[in-house]
């Protein structure tokens, strides 16, 4: 077991705001996958749509933005149709049924994401960075951590080859990093805590904290909900006893007045 406590945290809607990218990089990759007679009957804005941005907090991997990009820009979609509430009720029986409409795969989906930032990143790596903006202040206060003898590790559901080059660029090490590669973030933080003491997990996801909690195993893991991230409307209301709200102001405090 290593001494030195580590906090985990996410990285999408936790220490960075990348909504611009996930917009034109998911637009892109519908283009690139999308037959020229398709394209003839869907118009893709370049503006973020209202929807996609409102859409955000149910996304929990990269695919499936692939698909809001699709289902926001089809005038004939089930989003289109139905409404954002009514989709939103139903997010993810709506995702296999726009699967299933395009004869897509997940796997399918999240190489082309891949394969669309590859290009940009390789055609021009700073205006690709420049479509994310991190969150100053927790980047700067990632960078006292170790004042406080705490190590960091991110845990997110992005590539670690993507999120890896958003950190450099940020200039913040963490000492592990955790992709969709890795497994389910339940089954990462099990595997982590063999080896480490987790001093807190900050997640934007309730649904993830949720499971967190579920398992009984990871009992000993405080769970926090950013108060700064992608949050469905009502994420923020009776929060269950184990997981607490902390906002930017509270994470410049000793993380031990945290809980």
């Amino acid at each position: 077991m290593i001494e030195k406590p580590l906090l985990v945290l996410d990285f999408d809607g936790v220490i960075v705001d990348g909504i611009k990218e996930y917009w034109l990089s998911s637009r892109q990759t519908c283009l690139n996958i999308l037959s020229d007679k398709e394209k003839e009957i869907i118009s893709f804005p370049r503006e973020i749509p209202s929807d996609f941005k409102a859409l955000r907090p149910w996304v929990n991997h990269g695919w499936e933005m692939v698909i809001l990009a699709t289902e926001c820009s089809d005038k004939t979609s089930q989003l289109n149709l139905k409404g954002i509430e009514s989709y939103s009720k139903n997010y993810s029986k709506e995702c296999a049924s726009a699967l299933n409409r395009w004869g897509w795969t997940p796997s399918k989906l999240q190489e082309a994401l891949n394969q669309t930032r590859r290009e940009a990143i390789s055609n021009n790596f700073n205006q690709w960075l420049n479509l994310h903006q991190p969150f100053s202040l927790v980047t700067q206060r990632l960078k006292t951590l170790e004042k406080e003898g705490i190590e960091f590790a991110v845990l997110t559901t992005k590539s670690i080859e993507f999120t890896k080059k958003l950190l450099d660029c940020f200039n913040l090490q963490p000492k592990l990093v955790f992709g969709h590669e890795s497994g389910s973030k339940v089954d990462v933080l099990n595997q982590l805590l063999q080896k480490r003491i987790i001093q807190g997990f900050i997640e934007d996801r309730r649904t993830t904290l949720e499971k967190v909690l579920e398992d009984p195993n990871l009992k000993s893991i405080s769970c926090y909900l950013a108060n700064w991230g992608y949050l469905k409307p009502n994420d923020r209301n009776n929060l269950p006893s184990g997981i607490k709200l902390i906002n930017l102001d509270t994470l410049q405090e000793p993380i031990s007045e945290w809980s």
